[in-house]
């Protein structure tokens, strides 16, 4: 989840409008780690949770949303609730998690499981208010190529990533496990995103240091969070 998190605000910030709405109301520039952990929190209630626990934090993103409205730097207007805006956050976020389970889960998904996660995160996506959201894992690549042409890199989404990845603000015992997972995050985006965010790209070095980098964050955390 926190590969996976980490890989999903790096690919969301590829929508101007989605990082307008990051750039002028996120804290993630004071609290990285923090904006890191309530993603895997969301994600941890509306996975594993009973649906009364993911109906909850379902509200407060609502909540927290009615606030995030402003003006793009392109003139475009922009809210956290817009339901096509809703719609790529999902998308993205459900790639990057398939993508990060895929490389480093213990037990990757295959076959039917793959749409079945699909369609069942759909539930949560509907109740956020995505319109439509995909239910296959075929559905769900066609999405993501309809929002292609929407997607570019801009300066607000560079600093992003440059301050996410590289100037945290992060006590020194934190940078270390910080980032591995940037590491593995990054190895995890698409070739095409490298460009508009900088980010670089070593295939040959991704494919062996960088998977050797991600499977020991993941061992770490599993041995530190073990299952119940």
């Amino acid at each position: 989840m926190f590969i996976g998190g980490m890989r999903a605000l790096l690919f969301q910030s590829l929508h101007p409008l989605a990082m307008a709405g990051v750039a002028e109301h996120s804290d993630f520039r004071n609290d990285p780690w923090g904006r890191l952990q309530r993603t895997a929190d969301f994600l941890a209630a509306t996975t594993f949770g009973p649906a009364s626990e993911a109906q909850k934090a379902v509200d407060i993103v609502h909540r927290v949303h009615k606030r995030v409205v402003g003006t793009a730097p392109d003139g475009r207007p922009y809210a956290a609730n817009d339901p096509h805006l809703l719609h790529w956050v999902h998308i993205a976020e459900l790639d990057s998690f398939l993508s990060a389970h895929d490389r480093y889960g213990v037990d990757p998904l295959v076959g039917a499981e793959r749409d079945q996660y699909v369609a069942e995160s759909a539930v949560i996506a509907r109740a956020l208010g995505v319109v439509d959201p995909p239910e296959t894992e075929s559905e769900l690549r066609d999405h993501l190529r309809t929002f292609r042409p929407e997607l570019a890199g801009s300066r607000a989404a560079r600093d992003a990533a440059r301050y996410l990845l590289i100037q945290p603000p992060l006590p020194a015992a934190g940078r270390v496990p910080y980032g591995l997972i940037c590491a593995a995050a990054v190895s995890l985006m698409p070739a095409w995103t490298r460009w508009p965010l900088r980010l670089p790209w070593l295939p040959v070095t991704e494919a062996t240091a960088g998977r050797a980098v991600g499977d020991v964050i993941t061992r770490a955390l599993r041995w530190a969070l073990p299952a119940p």
